[in-house]
């Protein structure tokens, strides 16, 4: 890592620091102690504890390519191709929970179908599907469709739980992604620990991916290679919070034959959002090749620092971001692994890439009308470089192929946003959002010049 660039954010964090003249957010030192109280002694039962409702979203998108970028389909067996891609799924969620039964170890299952009504079928507008419609392989549109999203069982003593099957796992390198209609899930084995006040451990061992639009489970790929698969993840990591004002999270992961990846973040808070209050967030990753090495060769250090300033309503985040390594900063692909503060639309994260963002955000409560907020942003990253990049192993195919062309791109990324949460009544918590976003790229910058309208709505409900 280059730390010219981290030493003059660090600056600029203390100048403003010393402003802040109100600390309400205490800075004491917060003890490790044994957890106060058991979640198993508080046990109600199997059957007495059993919940049942779920989620319904409505997701519609429509995105634009523009400087020549086109989406392609395929009719009466020609290529076709379109600068519009339309897709409009009904995702609904239905989960069955049991409770924990009673005793020194308590057992639980978790049972939760996915299904998928798709609003939108043209095969011109789906344009093959990709991962927002499923589309068979001569591109028509899966009407309808169902799959297991969550089917487990779980094992508690005092409060430390084992979890066996599919199930959702969130940490900074394995963490379920919901930016869809439905989300992802993952099949394998994880434990969560909260024996200690202040810290706790989570780990997982997983074999199988449940994607976000399809209906079988899928070996796990990396976000920005070229279709080389692994079936074995392993994850284990801690989370931290040394002061009543600082949380931090330390996570690992093998993922068999890719890579090893090592995360650290840590989040801090100072001052009254009344007067002036700031958070500072730092993310780092660490990212070296493993085993069979089918990603080719990796020696990654990317990290995000971001600045926010909140004043009552209003909130500034100011965010800097830098890949140092010949290869992209990857991920694995249907997760949510990557906590970077500039991961948007596009993630800026290209070879030695480097990028700013300024995000300005609103929450309407201040002002008599809760649930409202808006955003806006603005993001720009540059000197984009793959021209030393050799790390292909011999394996093309599995590599960064084409990266070598990316010589001093550039791109930025503009976007506004609002939403609103219902605050009472049959429908309280359901939340409405829409956004548009507009990315602009140089000439093999990989992400290209698109724009993009999504309005989601999501509707709780409970049956039991």
């Amino acid at each position: 890592m280059k730390l010219s660039s981290k030493a003059l954010l660090a600056l600029a964090i203390s100048s403003i620091t010393a402003t802040a003249y109100a600390e309400p957010v205490s800075q004491d030192f917060v003890p490790t102690t044994l957890a106060g109280t058991s979640a198993q002694s508080e046990a109600k039962g199997f059957i007495e504890d059993f919940s049942l409702g779920g989620t319904t979203r409505n997701w519609y998108s429509h995105e634009s390519k523009y400087r020549g970028g086109t989406f392609e389909y395929k009719k009466h067996g020609q290529t076709l191709t379109d600068r519009n891609r339309t897709n409009w799924v009904q995702g609904t969620i239905i989960n069955a929970s049991s409770g924990f039964t009673q005793g020194t170890v308590g057992v639980k299952t978790e049972l939760a179908v996915y299904n998928a009504l798709v609003l939108d079928r043209s095969k011109r507008d789906i344009k093959g599907g990709s991962n927002r419609t499923l589309a068979d392989s001569d591109g028509d549109a899966v009407g309808q469709w169902s799959k297991l999203g969550l089917a487990n069982v779980q094992f508690r003593v005092s409060n430390t739980t084992l979890t066996a099957g599919r199930q959702n796992f969130s940490s900074g390198i394995v963490d379920t992604i919901g930016n869809r209609a439905l989300p992802s899930s993952f099949e394998g084995v994880s434990f969560n620990s909260e024996e200690f006040s202040n810290l706790s451990f989570q780990g997982g061992v997983f074999d199988r991916v449940s994607p976000r639009s399809e209906q079988s489970l899928s070996k796990f790929r990396s976000e920005y290679g070229n279709g080389a698969e692994t079936d074995k993840v392993s994850t284990l990591g801690l989370n931290y919070q040394p002061l009543k004002s600082l949380k931090v999270s330390v996570f690992g992961a093998n993922v068999k034959d890719f890579w090893n990846q090592y995360y650290f973040g840590a989040t801090h808070e100072l001052g009254d959002a009344q007067q002036l209050a700031l958070t500072t967030g730092f993310n780092y990753y660490k990212t070296v090749d493993e085993g069979k090495k089918e990603m080719g060769e990796i020696d990654n250090d990317t990290f995000s620092l971001s600045l926010g300033l909140a004043h009552q309503a209003h909130s500034l985040t100011f965010s800097y971001q830098q890949v140092n390594g010949n290869e992209y900063f990857d991920y694995l692909h249907e997760t949510n692994g990557i906590y970077l503060a500039n991961s948007l639309t596009s993630d800026f994260n290209g070879p030695n890439e480097k990028s700013f963002q300024v995000a300005y955000a609103i929450n309407m409560a201040e002002y008599g009308v809760p649930g409202l907020k808006f955003n806006i942003y603005s993001a720009r990253g540059w000197d984009i470089d793959g021209t030393h990049y050799t790390g292909n192993n011999g394996r093309a195919k599995f590599a960064y192929d084409g990266i070598q062309k990316q010589d001093g791109e550039k791109h930025q990324e503009y976007g506004i946003g609002g939403s609103y949460a219902i605050q009472s009544g049959p429908l309280k918590a359901t939340t409405v959002r829409a956004t548009y976003v507009e990315h602009r790229g140089s000439e093999f910058q990989s992400d290209g010049s698109i724009k993009e309208f999504r309005l989601v709505t999501t509707v709780p409900f409970n049956i039991l």
